[in-house]
C-alpha cells in the first residue's frame, strides 16, 4: 500500500491553557469558552467519603468521642472535626463535588474552613464555584 501524498513528519497544534494548583498537584485549565470535562476532585471525594464514614462510627456507638476515633484513626482531633463539618455541606453542595461540576476554587483547604451552617446561605456562600447545578441556583434565587 502506497500513500499518494506525503506526511508531514511534525504537526503543531496550539491549545491555550494555564497551569493552576489544585488539590496540591498542578492542573491544566482551558479557557472559559472551551468546553470543559466533569473531573472528580479525588481528594474532595475521599475527604467527603472520610466524613460521612467517621459519622457513620460516631453515630453507630462504635466510638463515644471524636477524640477516641481520632486515636484509632491516628490523625488529630482538631483535623477530624473539620473534616467531619463536611457532613453539613448542602445536598446540591456535595452533589456538585461528586459529579466534578464545582469549579477550581473549591478545594479541600476551602472547604475545611468555616463555612455557614445553613444550605441556603451555604449555596451563596459557594456562588460561583458550583458550576452548572441546576439545584443549587434555584436555591439561590429563593
Amino acid at each position: 500500500m502506497t500513500r499518494a501524498t506525503a506526511v508531514p513528519e511534525t504537526v503543531t497544534i496550539h491549545v491555550p491553557f494555564r497551569i493552576v494548583k489544585r488539590g496540591g498537584r498542578k492542573e491544566m485549565q482551558l479557557p472559559e469558552a472551551a468546553e470543559k470535562p466533569r473531573r472528580t476532585d479525588s481528594t474532595l471525594v475521599k475527604a467527603l467519603a472520610r466524613a460521612f464514614r467517621w459519622k457513620r462510627m460516631l453515630e453507630s456507638g462504635q466510638f463515644a468521642t471524636i477524640a477516641e476515633l481520632a486515636e484509632r484513626e491516628g490523625i488529630a482531633p482538631s483535623y477530624m472535626t473539620r473534616v467531619l463539618r463536611l457532613t453539613l455541606l448542602a445536598p446540591d453542595i456535595i452533589e456538585a463535588i461528586l459529579d466534578g461540576r464545582h469549579g477550581p476554587e473549591v478545594t479541600l483547604t476551602r472547604v475545611l474552613e468555616p463555612f455557614p451552617m445553613e444550605w441556603t446561605t451555604q449555596v451563596a456562600f459557594f456562588r460561583g464555584t458550583c458550576q452548572e447545578s441546576g439545584a443549587v441556583n434555584s436555591l439561590a434565587a429563593n
